[in-house]
C-alpha cells in the first residue's frame, strides 16, 4: 500500500454498525430535509420538477358551459326548429329561444337558454325541424359539461410536493397557468468506478460492460434529479478523492468501491475530502455495503455497490429518499400486497426481491443474484422481505422499480 493510501486509511473514522433497512431510508430522507430553493419557470421547463406551492385554478374549468358531443344544443322539449350552427371557438350571437336548436360541435360553448345537447346519432332533421330518435327521452343537462364541473377558480388542485409530469402540465395549462413555482432540481453527478468497465461492445477477458451507467440516470431523473453524463473514474485513490472534492453537484452518486477490497478507495477518499459518514452499511441483501455521506457545503454522496442488483437496492434505500427530500417531494409509502408463495429471505437481514404481481399475490422471479439484472428486467416491484422470509399469504411492502 502506498503512503497516500496508508494516510487515507488512518483518516477513515470508525463506521457505525449497519443500520436496518428502514432506519437507513429514514436517515437518507432526513439528510435531505432542506429542499432546494423554489423558482418560477415556464411550463415546458417544469417537467420533472416538484411543485413548490399548491397548483391553484386561475379560472373555472370548464370556463363556460360546453357541449360534450357533436349534435344540437336544444332549448326545452322537442321537436325543435334548427336556426344555425356553433363551432368550437365561437360565441353564440343570441340566446336560444324555447323550442329552438342550433347545430353544435364538441367543446363549443353552449348558447344561453340551451337545456341539453342532442347527440348527432340520436337526432333526425326533417326540413327545419329536429326530432329526438334516441333510445331514452332527452333529459335536462344531458351531454353538457357545466361551467366549473372540474374545478372552480381559486380551488387548490394539487398539493405542494407533487411531481410535475405531463398530466400536471396539461392541467396547469387548462386552468390558466403559463408558469409554475417549482423546486430547483437537485443536480446529480454519477461517478462509475472501476478499471474493468467497458462502455460498448462485448465483454472481454477481465472486462465487463457497465450496466449501471445506462440504468441509473433515467431513474434518477424520474425521481426529480438533473443528471449529467456519467463519468468514469479509474481505480485510483487520488483520482477518486479529487473527483469528490471538486464536484459541484448537490448529490454525488458512485458505483463500486464501497467494500474493503484492494482497490475499494471510497471510504478513504471520503475521509480525505472531509466528508461525514451518515450511513455506513445497511442490513439489506443485496447491497449491504452501501453508504451515505455528507460532503462539505451541505452536499451529499451516495455510495452504491458495484453489482447491478445490489446498486438498485442502494438506490431505493438511500438515493431516492435523499433526492425526494431535496426535491421537496411528498413522502409516498410503499404499496402492500400479499405473497402468492413463500418468499425466500436472508437469515438476518432484510431482502429486496424482484417480484411480479398475479391475481393470487406477488411471486418471486429467478435470476435475483447481486450481479444479475435479468430478474429485475421482468420485475414489477421489489418486495421487502423480512429476515427469515415471508410465508405465502403474508403482506409485504412493494417498491416500484424502473
Amino acid at each position: 500500500m502506498s503512503t497516500v493510501e496508508e494516510t487515507a486509511v488512518r483518516l477513515r473514522p470508525p463506521g457505525p454498525a449497519a443500520l436496518s433497512w428502514r432506519r437507513a431510508r429514514e436517515s437518507a430522507r432526513r439528510a435531505g430535509l432542506r429542499p432546494l430553493p423554489p423558482r418560477t419557470v415556464p411550463l415546458a421547463e417544469a417537467l420533472g420538477a416538484t411543485l413548490a406551492e399548491p397548483l391553484t385554478a386561475l379560472t373555472d374549468l370548464p370556463a363556460f358551459d360546453t357541449s360534450a358531443m357533436d349534435g344540437w344544443a336544444v332549448a326545452g322539449p322537442g321537436p325543435w326548429r334548427v336556426c344555425g350552427r356553433l363551432l368550437a371557438g365561437q360565441e353564440a350571437a343570441a340566446p336560444l329561444a324555447d323550442g329552438a336548436a342550433v347545430e353544435i360541435a364538441t367543446g363549443a360553448q353552449l348558447p344561453p337558454g340551451a337545456t341539453a345537447v342532442l347527440r348527432r346519432e340520436h337526432g333526425e332533421q326533417l326540413g327545419p325541424l329536429l326530432y329526438d330518435r334516441g333510445p331514452e327521452p332527452l333529459t335536462t343537462g344531458q351531454d353538457v359539461r357545466p361551467r366549473g364541473q372540474e374545478c372552480r377558480r381559486g380551488e387548490a388542485l394539487l398539493a405542494t410536493g407533487t411531481p410535475v409530469g405531463p398530466a400536471v402540465l396539461g392541467l396547469a395549462a387548462a386552468c390558466g397557468h403559463d408558469r409554475l413555482a417549482v423546486r430547483r432540481r437537485p443536480v446529480v453527478e454519477l461517478l462509475v468506478l472501476g478499471d474493468e468497465l467497458l462502455d460498448s461492445g462485448l465483454p472481454a477477458p477481465g472486462l465487463v460492460r457497465d450496466a449501471l451507467g445506462p440504468l441509473l440516470p433515467p431513474w434518477l431523473r424520474a425521481a426529480g434529479a438533473e443528471v449529467g453524463e456519467r463519468r468514469a473514474v479509474r481505480d485510483d485513490f487520488g483520482l477518486l478523492r479529487d473527483a469528490i472534492r471538486h464536484s459541484t453537484a448537490d448529490v454525488v452518486i458512485t458505483t463500486g468501491g464501497t467494500a474493503a477490497g484492494p482497490v475499494d478507495f471510497l471510504h478513504q477518499a471520503l475521509a480525505a475530502a472531509d466528508a461525514r459518514l451518515l450511513v455506513d452499511g445497511v442490513a439489506v441483501r443485496p447491497g449491504h455495503p452501501m453508504l451515505l455521506a455528507e460532503l462539505p457545503g451541505g452536499r451529499h454522496l451516495v455510495g452504491l455497490p458495484g453489482n447491478p442488483l445490489a446498486a438498485v437496492a442502494g438506490t431505493v434505500t438511500l438515493a431516492l429518499p435523499l433526492l425526494h427530500a431535496r426535491s421537496g417531494r411528498a413522502v409516498v409509502e410503499p404499496a402492500v400486497a400479499p405473497t402468492a408463495v413463500d418468499l425466500p429471505g436472508h437469515p438476518a437481514d432484510t431482502r429486496l426481491l424482484p417480484v411480479r404481481r398475479t391475481e393470487r399475490g406477488v411471486v418471486p422471479l429467478a435470476f435475483d443474484g447481486p450481479a444479475m439484472l435479468r430478474g429485475l428486467a421482468r420485475a414489477e416491484a421489489l418486495a421487502v422481505v423480512p429476515p427469515g422470509g415471508a410465508a405465502a399469504g403474508t403482506a409485504v411492502e412493494l417498491l416500484e422499480v424502473p
